[in-house]
């Protein structure tokens, strides 16, 4: 892509975060995977069993002059919740931690800023539990992963914890919806 910025988040579940953020107008793709670990090249089986020291994150590629990387960031914090340290409601583990993989200073920066921001509001309630670490290596996830919400949006998993945080991003940031 001509004029493309890559952002990678970890807020639980991949199916999730997926879905939130190629709802928005702006982002070019969004690719499931992992990343944060040690293990080269790790199966969804292996990040599971807590091994690996890899979390479930997505690589977003996006356009900056349609979408900036603090608007990912926006939505980023509303789409899971920070303050819960290796879980996302029923899905426990390092494998699901909130996590934020910076391939510059600047996003570092601005990710650093963002989370300041919002412990010094006290609006989540809690300290923000949102890690902080470089980006070194991206790792596809398997096919089967990858546009799962909407290869299978009759799935009960889909329907009770992916639709009700796509409902809640399409209300509270319409303006970013494409």
């Amino acid at each position: 892509m001509e004029n493309s910025e890559i952002a990678v988040f970890g807020g639980g579940c991949f199916w999730c975060t997926e879905a939130v953020f190629s709802s928005l107008k702006g982002v070019n793709s969004v690719m499931p995977g992992y990343a944060g670990g040690h293990t080269t090249n790790p199966s969804y089986r292996e990040v599971c069993s807590e091994t690996t020291g890899h979390a479930e994150v997505i690589r977003i590629d996006y356009d900056p002059s349609q979408i900036s990387y603090d608007q990912l960031l926006e939505v980023f914090f509303e789409a899971h919740d920070p303050t819960t340290l290796n879980q996302q409601g029923a899905d426990v583990g390092t494998s699901y931690r909130s996590l934020i993989l910076y391939s510059n200073e600047s996003q570092r920066d601005q990710a650093t800023a963002y989370i300041a921001k919002l412990d010094a509001s006290g609006v989540k309630g809690n300290p923000i539990v949102t890690e902080i670490k470089e980006l070194t290596t991206f790792y596809d996830a398997e096919p089967e992963h990858m546009e799962y919400y909407d290869r299978n949006p009759g799935n009960m998993y889909c329907q009770i914890v992916i639709r009700p945080k796509l409902e809640k991003v399409k209300g509270e940031f319409q303006q970013l919806l494409s």
